[in-house]
């Protein structure tokens, strides 16, 4: 069995060999079809490990209040009739802090200071891409932030309005990369800020690299950087998780009162709870993990369409060769078997370099998002369950075919 395999693996390279260009098109179809499988799988799996990474580290016992919720935001693109709800100035966040008394919850404020500032480092500055963010001390715990190295903002840092910051990962990579960040003294706006703490990275999730963003006490941030109609967020984290839906009433009663909205109103703000967020990516990821099946299975039918159309041509041509191996004493399953080795040579060839193709692009997908590349094995096994149908589908009847042909009709064959 092992000879007959390994004469019809050198009878097929013979084949491949001799129609070069053709096969060399034929595994570059292959390739498209797994490439669009494992590539798109790959990127759905980069995907959803960016995103559903990002939220899941901030635990599935923290909720966020702002001025808008999700329904709301598809509302207005395509109702203009929904009503605008104001913005949560400092007062209302300030206050639903104050009077938010529920056990176990801490309270965090942060606002957007500056989205394009520049920052200073001995003479060295930054390309104005940097995010200055008001924050108090509950807002890394609160929002899954780690500190690598120094510390977070503490109580008073942030009531005696102390010009400190917190940097996040490529910051120090970048003008802070040649020295110790610690006690290293950043200038933005003018004002001396002294580095007590570098974050871990995060990367980037839809463009917002918050690798980029230095955290500063609010108060300050208030005071460096004014502007109209700033809207402020509010994040709060249970210490019970089983408290969580408790603690979400309570907030969405003492916000009402801070909005002095009557019985009779609706809420002009929105909730959104981690652990509903995070089960709604996961929703969305799923759907596009079948969306890539689907796409991936259309290509890889077309290149077996393909595969099959090239074997059938292969038998035709090579009909007078099949009458004087059967005339010589080949057995219908021989001659099955080498036209069937053949189509698996040129699928796994094919699959390899679709393959090869797809993790690159997974890869490719990965450094624009600025985090690890996880190996995606369902992408993998989906390569090689691939390979083994098209070659199942493609290789059958050309070989059943070029094992049924009669001999002496063959040999008669020009």
């Amino acid at each position: 069995m092992f000879n007959l395999f390994s004469e019809n693996t050198k009878i097929a390279f013979g084949s491949i060999k001799s129609q070069l260009l053709r096969t060399i098109l034929t595994v570059c179809i292959i390739g498209l079809g797994v490439w669009a499988l494992v590539g798109i799988l790959a990127a759905v799996a980069v995907l959803e490990s960016n995103i559903t990474g990002n939220f899941a580290v901030m635990g599935a016992n923290t909720f966020s209040i702002s001025r808008y919720d999700s329904s709301d935001k598809v509302g207005r693109q395509n109702n203009s009739d929904t009503r605008v709800n104001a913005i949560i100035s400092y007062p209302q966040a300030k206050e639903f802090q104050d009077k938010y008394n529920f056990p176990g919850a801490a309270t965090s404020l942060s606002f957007t200071a500056a989205s394009n500032a520049e920052v200073k480092f001995n003479g060295t500055k930054t390309d104005p891409e940097i995010t200055i963010v008001g924050t108090d001390h509950n807002y890394l715990p609160n929002s899954g932030l780690e500190t690598t190295s120094g510390r977070n903002f503490n109580s008073f840092d942030i009531s005696n309005n102390s010009f400190v910051c917190i940097v996040g990962a490529d910051i120090e990579k970048g003008i802070l990369k040649d020295v110790n960040p610690i006690g290293q003294v950043l200038s933005i706006r003018g004002a001396k800020f002294k580095v007590i703490g570098v974050l871990k990275g995060r990367g980037s999730t839809f463009g917002n690299r918050q690798d980029l963003n230095i955290y500063v006490p609010i108060q300050v941030a208030r005071s460096l950087f004014t502007a109209p109609n700033i809207d402020y967020a509010v994040k709060v984290s249970i210490l019970n998780r089983d408290m969580l839906d408790g603690g979400v009433d309570e907030a969405i009663i003492t916000m009402r009162r801070v909005r002095k909205l009557n019985p009779l109103e609706k809420e002009n703000f929105g909730i959104e709870r981690s652990d509903e967020l995070l089960e709604s990516l996961r929703s969305q990821t799923y759907t596009l993990n079948v969306a890539a099946w689907v796409i991936g299975i259309i290509t890889v039918f077309g290149s077996s369409i393909a595969l099959m159309n090239i074997m059938l041509v292969s038998v035709t041509e090579r009909t007078r060769e099949i009458g004087v191996r059967k005339s010589l004493g080949a057995k219908k399953s021989t001659i099955a078997m080498q036209f069937f080795t053949e189509t698996l040579i040129v699928s796994i060839f094919g699959g390899i370099l679709g393959t090869v193709l797809g993790l690159l692009t997974g890869f490719a997908v990965s450094m624009a998002f600025g985090s690890d590349f996880p190996m995606p094995w369902m992408a993998l096994t989906a390569a090689f369950g691939t390979i083994a149908v098209v070659t199942l589908f493609s290789g059958s009847y050309p070989a059943v075919k070029a094992a049924a042909l009669d001999p002496v009709e063959a040999l008669r064959y020009e």
